[in-house]
């Protein structure tokens, strides 16, 4: 009878996991799901193997526990016996085995039997099968390797030798021999075995030998503090060999021999997926194949100790067979055997099929795509993903069982693209704030300056008028001179008054439709006469694709007069000034680069700034790079510069065609 256990077996613990994929990686059963980040169990695709559990340093595998079902029965009045695996001594390696035998009793436990009897008998049933049968068999005794056989290989499930497991032989003779009132719990390093036992009513329970340690320690049982006493009768033979790898054969007088594939054992994760894939295809024609899952029993997820080595603890598998075995008695033992040889040893295995349809050559395509695959080149195989190859990874991908993110060189390229867009943006984000600043501190200095100037304005005009007069009338006056001084700073005033005003946006602004590249033209052809520019090369690289657009010429006009003689003021010994325009997405740009002494990083910051000039004193009022800057700001374009001392400067000016 199938018992039904609402609990899995396995589950993730969501907070602990960090998506390393080492789960996914060891699971023979692609039984993992990544899922929103997170690695879950799919419990319908589970065999049980435990390789997740085993290999989670993170510990975010949580298993199914038995701790407080079998305490319950333990203090219930129900009569109770332990079936040990025969891999109790490398498990408890410093500890005796009637000790052992002894914590048991004291934890309650009616009887302790060892399951290695079992595998005795089971060893009969499968040397009288593999002889007298002329059927391929696969072997039944791992539970994991049975239940991947029934969802994976569904149609091998008739090749599966229908003989009871150790762990379910035992529970039977114990059965026979006090009963069927009597509740069995198994204990040994496996996982699986407790699936095993919701599918039987000859197992009550099952202990992993970590729960039985658990339960010793809140009982405070210690090795010192019980009695030696025996294991319960009947004693094993060489059916304690079944933990070790081709313990098995050993032990059913049945041997590998490498001039013939009759008879094939193997074990470990890999092996046993790839020995069961080679059976199916009937090559070998193989007449037994016994395969387990771990590395031998004694690999086991519920095995206490990760820390001790696979040949350390087979070595102690070894010695306590060999101890038992020179003391057995041999009659005793044949008379047990000749007793519970006829008891009824069948089992029969479902078939669950798990497998998933394979997908079309397309989507396999597409979904290499979606992860950077074009090529067959770009499939690295590095199996960072936790899938052997890519194509494996696009399946599970299909199947539901996978992401894109879990490619590691894919995520490595988009984190990449990632970065590189956030630090386009923070430069995007720097340089607007740094805009937004000068905009602002522009604007207050601008109303400020709108105020002054017009305050300033009359004044000015009444001065200049009268002290023109005056001038005439002292013509041949000897204040003169002096007249015509204050005619000359009076004229520098309303010069700037005038600039205060183009730096307010005072002026009238008169558009219309224009070409850049005349208007840098016509401003050239006017400077290269001019004595500043006579040692000055000027190249002119200008688009013929630009359109005309709406401008007004003489503020235009001014911005590049003002560059061009900034330019030409900072190569007093000669030099080159380049201009070049261009066209992109109606976006006109043009560059206006000089071969001067450049601008350190501190005047850079403040070249904009009203009033701020590196000029002598009379030379200039320091707004003209303000008045350019509202000039482009009123043409709803930007203006940035780059400047390295002792190379040059370029001013870069972009603004749309349609303003």
């Amino acid at each position: 009878m199938k018992k039904t256990n609402i609990i899995p077996l396995i589950q993730t613990i969501k907070e602990k996991c960090r998506v390393c994929y080492s789960c996914v990686r060891e699971c023979p059963a692609h039984a993992i799901r990544i899922e929103a980040g997170q690695a879950e169990v799919i419990t319908e695709r589970c065999i049980g193997c435990g390789n997740c559990v085993r290999v989670c340093t993170q510990k975010a595998k949580a298993v199914r526990s038995s701790i407080s079902q079998v305490e319950m029965i333990l203090a219930s009045e129900t009569i109770t016996a332990a079936a040990i695996a025969p891999t109790f001594p490398a498990e408890f390696p410093d500890i005796s085995y009637r000790k052992v035998a002894g914590m048991l009793k004291a934890l309650g436990f009616d009887y302790i039997f060892e399951v290695a009897f079992g595998a005795d008998l089971v060893s009969l049933q499968y040397s009288k099968k593999i002889k007298d049968d002329n059927s391929n068999y696969i072997g039944s005794t791992c539970p994991a390797v049975v239940a991947y056989v029934e969802k994976y290989y569904p149609q091998l499930s008739k090749n599966l030798i229908p003989v009871a497991s150790p762990m379910v032989a035992i529970s039977r003779v114990i059965h026979e021999k006090y009963g069927e009132d009597v509740d069995v719990i198994f204990i040994g390093p496996c996982l699986a075995k407790k699936d095993e036992a919701d599918r039987t009513d000859d197992v009550r329970e099952v202990l992993t030998f970590k729960e039985l340690r658990e339960m010793l320690d809140v009982r405070k049982i210690e090795p010192d503090s019980v009695e030696s006493i025996e294991f319960d009768p009947p004693h094993p033979g060489k059916g304690a060999l079944y933990p070790i790898g081709k313990g098995i054969l050993q032990s059913a007088n049945l041997e590998e021999d490498l001039m013939s594939t009759d008879i094939i054992a193997t074990d470990g994760t890999k092996q046993f997926v790839q020995a069961i894939k080679d059976f199916s295809s009937e090559v070998h024609r193989v007449k037994f194949l016994e395969v387990l899952s771990c590395n031998g029993c004694i690999m086991g997820p519920g095995m206490s100790s990760n820390s001790m080595t696979q040949f350390s603890r087979r070595g102690y598998i070894s010695n306590y067979t060999k101890y038992r075995y020179n003391n057995l008695d041999q009659e005793e033992w044949y008379n047990a055997v000749e007793k519970f040889i006829d008891l009824d040893f069948k089992v029969s295995f479902d078939q669950d099929d798990q497998r998933r349809p394979d997908p079309h050559r397309e989507e396999l395509k597409s979904i290499l795509v979606k992860m950077g695959k074009f090529e067959i080149e770009d499939e690295l195989n590095c199996g960072a993903c936790g899938y052997s190859t890519c194509l494996e990874h696009a399946v599970a991908i299909h199947s539901g069982l996978a992401e894109n993110e879990m490619c590691l060189p894919y995520t490595i390229d988009n984190l990449k693209k990632t970065t590189s867009e956030l630090k386009r943006s923070y430069e995007d984000l720097i340089y607007a704030k740094k805009a937004l600043i000068q905009s602002e501190k522009l604007a207050s200095l601008g109303r400020l300056a709108s105020g002054i100037a017009h305050e300033i304005n009359n004044p000015l005009t009444g001065i200049l008028t009268f002290s023109n007069l005056l001038l005439e009338d002292l013509e041949n006056s000897e204040y003169k001179d002096d007249v015509a001084t204050i005619v000359n700073e009076t004229k520098r005033c309303r010069d700037i008054v005038r600039g205060l005003l183009d730096f307010a946006r005072e002026t009238k602004s008169e558009r219309e439709p224009l070409s850049i590249n005349n208007i840098i033209t016509e401003t050239m052809t006017i400077l290269k006469k001019h004595i500043n520019f006579q040692n000055i090369s000027i190249e002119l690289d200008l688009s013929p694709e630009i359109p005309m657009a709406s401008m007004d010429k003489n503020q235009m006009f001014s911005v590049i007069n003002n560059l061009a003689i900034n330019a030409a003021d900072a190569m007093p010994d000669g030099g080159k000034l380049n201009i070049v325009s261009s066209l992109k997405h109606n976006i006109i740009t043009i560059v206006i680069s000089d071969t001067g002494t450049g601008i350190d990083e501190e005047t850079l910051s403040k070249i904009f700034d009203p009033f701020f000039t590196t000029k002598e004193t009379g030379k200039g009022t320091g707004l003209g790079l303000a008045v350019i800057y509202g000039i482009v700001e009123r043409h709803r374009g930007n203006i940035d510069v780059e400047s390295t001392v002792g190379v040059g400067t370029t001013f870069t000016i972009t603004f749309p065609v349609f303003i």
